[in-house]
């Protein structure tokens, strides 16, 4: 049974709608943060083959659709924020999903599934409330705490 009254639905696209291979580049990331609670192969679909997979992340819950052909790309509407402690939290992260991703701004990048993340310090609200923090901020790509 579910714990939470509404759970994400990530739909991304993967060799042959295998959901595991899209599973594994999150594990390779959050290691045993992420947990996996079933993997249900739905078949052919007008999207090709698909699988559903319903999984945690720090405790949070996903489900994560995988088809062959895309429907709908994910985009900027839609990010994921990591609340980080330090510097070199926001840089292993930053690092993983930039290798295969690419930056964007304001601490913003993409993964390559396409998946938006926000890398941010977790005291980002008190640094933006120091002089001059917009403008540091805009000129980022990867946040740097240590020019604000």
């Amino acid at each position: 049974m579910n714990t939470q009254k509404i759970i994400p639905n990530l739909w991304f696209v993967a060799e042959g709608g295998r959901v595991k291979q899209v599973i594994e580049y999150y594990e390779r990331i959050f290691g045993d943060n992420l947990s996996i609670k079933s993997v249900t192969p739905l078949g052919e679909t007008p999207s090709g083959n698909s699988e559903i997979s319903e999984l945690t992340i720090f405790g949070q819950e996903y489900t994560f659709l995988c088809t062959t052909k895309e429907h709908h790309k994910l985009n900027d509407a839609f990010s994921l924020t990591i609340l980080c402690k330090d510097q070199a939290e926001i840089d292993y992260y930053w690092d993983y999903f930039t290798a295969e991703g690419e930056p964007s701004q304001c601490g913003w990048c993409i993964d390559k599934y396409g998946l938006r993340w926000q890398i941010v310090p977790e005291n980002m609200n008190k640094l933006m409330q120091r002089s001059g923090a917009t403008e540091v901020m805009m000129k980022q790509t990867k946040i740097v705490i240590s020019e604000y």
